[in-house]
């Protein structure tokens, strides 16, 4: 399936959800699971990884428990990906230097030709550093990678030694790019499934790990449950089941998140054991 139309999937799914039946929905989830071939960098780019993980926790049984199991298909099918291409890039490190220690431009005994811009020849390293850590790849294919994103952040944000555009975006892809906990991100740009020029057009958050982002949307659901205050007015109903527990008895409040025209967000939060989750 092309890209355009799982966007086009997901846009549906994001924007009728509240209003579409259930069999609607089980009926694009098949759609989705038949046809869409799961990489990270597809999955990060339609954001139909994160679409799909939401409806876990939809009120309908049929619909949760499919996109349950498509999210552990296409978890399970990334994971062997990246271990299939972690394979390959170590095989073809074994027949070039095998650098002892953590890995850096200095210990791999890699060198930059200058440029003749101090600023862009001291970042060209940084990106390299960034890029090697816990990595098998060889070192001529990592000094390839860290030259195509210093070259595309340097032709986006425009030239010149002092252009602080350029200064922010390699400070932003280096910290972000050597995080301990996004080890994706970096394989992603060594392998080339994250080509440099999408790269540098990513913002910080779309450059997070999926564990980040979760915990991150699982913060941010917290704040707003507890910004919505103990007084607001709540009903009990049992026209909801919980995701975890499969209880229907469960409070409810509606709050309008969003612009007057769109439609109220309700908040829902189980009786039995607590656990909260939001439509709209």
């Amino acid at each position: 399936m092309e890209r355009a139309e799982i966007k086009r999937i997901v846009n549906e799914i994001q924007s009728q959800k509240a209003i579409m039946q259930p069999a609607d929905l089980v009926g694009l989830l098949k759609k989705l699971k038949q046809s869409v071939v799961p990489t990270e960098e597809t999955l990060r780019d339609t954001k139909v990884g994160l679409t799909v993980g939401r409806l876990r926790q939809h009120e309908s049984t049929e619909v949760s428990d499919l996109a349950k199991e498509i999210v552990k298909r296409w978890k399970s099918e990334v994971d062997e990906e990246k271990k299939r291409k972690v394979s390959a890039l170590t095989a073809a490190a074994s027949t070039s230097k095998k650098p002892t220690g953590p890995r850096s431009v200095d210990a791999d005994g890699v060198k930059f030709d200058s440029l003749g811009d101090k600023t862009r020849d001291s970042t060209r390293p940084l990106i390299y550093n960034a890029l090697c850590i816990d990595s098998g790849a060889p070192s001529e294919l990592i000094l390839k990678r860290a030259i195509a994103v210093e070259e595309a952040a340097f032709t986006i944000c425009g030239k010149g030694e002092s252009n602080s555009d350029y200064r922010n975006k390699m400070r932003s892809l280096f910290l972000n790019l050597k995080g301990k906990e996004n080890p994706s991100l970096r394989q992603g740009v060594v392998s080339g499934d994250i080509s440099a020029e999408k790269l540098v057009t990513m913002s910080s958050s779309d450059m997070a790990s999926e564990e980040r982002k979760q915990k991150d949307k699982a913060i941010e659901e917290e704040n707003l449950f507890k910004s919505l205050g103990a007084g607001e007015q709540q009903a009990e109903t049992d026209a909801f089941q919980c995701g975890k527990c499969k209880q229907r008895k469960t409070i409810y409040r509606q709050a309008q998140t969003r612009s007057a025209d769109e439609p109220m967000t309700t908040f829902v939060t189980c009786v039995n054991c607590g656990n909260r989750w939001k439509f709209s």
